[in-house]
């Protein structure tokens, strides 16, 4: 089984931050396939069911951010799960660009304060995860106020394509493995079709054997 974990603050006054939108990835996950949050464990909201003939567990933990570790520690131990295997956390990264997702089968915390508890808790860092870019703050922001504020309305606008790719990259996961997913997810944009003609008139050009003025 899967348990896939969305990192977030509880209560209405989180719901829109930069800092929940793991929350909002594994919520779109279960709207999509009719699974609803109707179970409490471990300080975790909880939605069980079945994605791709995988037997799943969606949570979302109802501690604040810093003590997430607990939440997971929790749940690992209800449904007995190994975490490098069985384990996948959704969460923000300040170090991406925005709307850029990263799936990994291990790392480090960060400097991310909710995988830091998990990781601690856990004792291991071998466990996948995935990652959504939020952007750096600007210079003279403090990292705290700005993880906890608002994404701009320009980002906002975008957030329903972010988070639609992001529940696209937890079914893929489910359907074919963490590395059939890595390899299709973290691949670089295809080049859009202006740079590919512009890449291939270079190339033509350097192949141009044509004598020039000069020549023999």
């Amino acid at each position: 089984m899967w348990l896939i974990v969305g990192l977030g603050n509880p209560g209405d006054a989180y719901a829109w931050t930069r800092h929940n939108i793991g929350f909002r990835v594994v919520g779109a996950l279960a709207q999509r396939h009719h699974l609803a949050f109707t179970r409490k464990r471990a300080n975790a909201q909880v939605a069980e069911g079945v994605i791709a003939g995988q037997r799943v567990a969606l949570a979302l933990p109802q501690t604040f951010m810093n003590l997430s570790g607990q939440a997971v520690v929790g749940l690992r131990q209800w449904y007995k799960l190994d975490p490098a295997t069985e384990l996948l956390v959704v969460y923000d990264d300040v170090d991406l660009p925005f709307g850029v997702l990263r799936l990994r089968e291990r790392g480090s915390a960060g400097t991310h304060n909710g995988m830091r508890s998990i990781v601690t808790l856990l004792g291991s860092q071998v466990f996948p995860r995935l990652r959504i870019g939020i952007d750096r703050p600007p210079a003279a922001w403090d990292l705290a106020n700005y993880v906890l504020g608002r994404f701009t309305p320009e980002q906002e606008a975008q957030l329903p394509e972010v988070i639609e790719r992001a529940a696209d990259a937890l079914d893929l996961v489910l359907r074919e493995g963490v590395v059939v997913a890595m390899n299709r997810i973290n691949a670089p944009p295809p080049k859009p079709d202006r740079e590919k003609k512009r890449a291939q008139d270079d190339t033509d050009s350097s192949t141009d054997d044509t004598p020039v003025a000069g020549d023999g």
